[in-house]
């Protein structure tokens, strides 16, 4: 199998950096593993997930000790997220299985139809758009890098992948790709149906190259609006899924704070510190009652030591902000502790005004990827909607309320702000599940409309296609009268269900 000219191995070296020549055969191998990746059934794709999967399991005493030293993060952290990456992918198996991902429609003719006019024979389904470029995330070396979740999407979607690997795991990056070919290869999948690329010359090149059809990063504002320009300035634009940053407030209300004030200060402390404020879930500003308990337990609470950043271009780049948020004469020093710039930073909460963040938003809602969050008090709930107006798009926004709260005007603000909207939760942590939304509106993301976690991000690297009086031999498989995959379909505007799971009526 075709997969990377640099093949991983047990030494744990990184790779050089991917050259031209390189990279034209492997986008090459790409393009001619597209059709027969897509022609292979749902559930030979699943087999084909399945196989990475139990390859990582069985890699994951190779792969955690390489994880641990590059990443800086704890062994029962990465063990967790490993296991979280196979279960992803075999999740993505099961959607396969299932066959409702592909939508199908059938709309069969009708000379009567209301309209006016005679209604053609139409069917309709979605099918993989071709060869995409992911780029790895930092935060998660796991689930949101080499073999994560837009790999097991795309993959499951029938879509070959590029992926660039990411520079702050770089010998982890080879590893698990050589455990990603090596799966593959032993599954029978098309030569050229995944492939690491390494270096920022060769992920641009890439997603430049008309052979690739979408592509997908997590990551930075700067980073990602740069890759999103790249994709939508080419001859033929191409999606773009970035998920870029998120300040992910959460608003307490009164009755709330007086009811479980101590309880929503150890809930918050506890999320904007977990993974060291590393997650793109992390809770980056509160917005408390002025006077509350909630604020005098926030200041004495004991904050948990300080943990290190994953490298040193974070390190430097968390404490430039924290610097920056600090020096606002609008904001003063809540809670700190006692080395809050070192290597590994304590955390730190920040202290302002409502109307200092309706004065000025940009500043103070500045993400700060790290151990610091802002908690913003205001004097009456009737500020709490003009305050998330300020917000620019959000993957999460939380309320922390109670039953008899009247908070209806900002829920229908946090609905417009943010992918996901809590209620008396925490928005770190993000099951991979059927209902799961992990993106929201710009710039939390690129594609408001698409989800990177969860079954419904297959929908990012497929297309739609109507079939317009074919023949039934000439109909893919899911939109033949028989049915033979047994798929879930819209047929005259009526939902048919004949799906079948694993062979077995479902």
């Amino acid at each position: 199998m075709t997969a990377t000219t640099h093949t991983a191995t047990a030494s744990n070296t990184a790779p050089s950096p991917t050259t031209d020549a390189e990279l034209e055969t492997l986008l090459a191998a790409a393009q001619s593993a597209a059709a027969p990746l897509a022609a292979l059934q749902p559930a030979e794709r699943a087999k084909l997930l399945d196989a990475v999967a139990d390859g990582l399991d069985t890699a994951a005493d190779q792969l955690v000790p390489v994880a641990q030293r590059e990443t800086r993060l704890a062994e029962a952290r990465l063990r967790g997220e490993l296991k979280r990456t196979s279960f992803q992918l075999r999740l993505f198996g099961e959607v396969l299985h299932d066959g409702s991902y592909l939508g199908a429609r059938i709309d069969h003719a009708d000379a009567d139809w209301p309209m006016g006019a005679p209604r053609p024979d139409l069917r309709r389904m979605l099918i993989p758009l071709g060869p995409v470029v992911v780029f790895a995330a930092s935060n998660f070396p796991f689930a949101f890098s080499v073999a994560g979740g837009d790999t097991a999407s795309a993959l499951a979607a029938g879509s070959p992948v590029l992926l660039k690997a990411h520079s702050g795991h770089p010998a982890l990056s080879k590893l698990t790709a050589d455990v990603v070919v090596r799966a593959l290869a032993a599954a029978g999948a098309p030569d050229g149906t995944f492939a690491l690329i390494t270096g920022t010359a060769a992920g641009a090149s890439a997603l430049r190259d008309p052979r690739v059809k979408a592509g997908s990063f997590t990551g930075s504002i700067p980073g990602g609006r740069a890759l999103f320009d790249i994709a939508s300035s080419r001859p033929q634009p191409i999606p773009f899924f970035g998920e870029l940053g998120s300040n992910n407030p959460v608003f307490v209300t009164e009755r709330a704070a007086a009811e479980r004030g101590k309880e929503i200060a150890e809930g918050f402390i506890s999320s904007f510190t977990m993974g060291a404020g590393q997650f793109c879930t992390k809770p980056g500003t509160l917005v408390v009652p002025a006077g509350s308990d909630l604020v005098e337990a926030l200041r004495e609470a004991a904050l948990p030591s300080a943990a290190p950043l994953l490298n040193d271009r974070i390190q430097s780049g968390y404490t430039e902000v924290l610097q920056e948020l600090a020096a606002n004469p609008r904001i003063t020093v809540l809670a700190q502790g006692k080395d809050p710039l070192a290597d590994p930073p304590s955390p730190t909460l920040l202290l302002t005004t409502a109307a200092d963040v309706l004065a000025e938003p940009h500043a103070l809602q500045t993400e700060c990827f790290g151990p610091t969050s802002v908690v913003v008090t205001y004097d009456d709930e009737s500020q709490l909607p003009a305050l998330a107006e300020t917000f620019a798009g959000q993957l999460t926004a939380t309320i922390q309320g109670t039953e008899s709260c009247s908070v209806e005007d900002l829920v229908e603000v946090l609905t417009r702000k943010a992918g996901r909207v809590l209620w008396n939760q925490w928005s770190t942590g993000v099951s991979v599940t059927y209902a799961q939304q992990h993106g929201g509106p710009y710039p939390a993301t690129t594609a408001a409309g698409s989800t990177s976690v969860g079954t419904a991000a297959i929908e990012r690297f497929l297309r739609p296609v109507a079939y317009q009086g074919f023949p039934q031999h000439l109909l893919p498989e899911a939109l033949r009268e028989e049915n033979p995959l047994g798929v879930a379909r819209l047929v005259d505007g009526r939902l048919v269900d004949d799906r079948r799971v694993n062979g077995r009526e479902s």
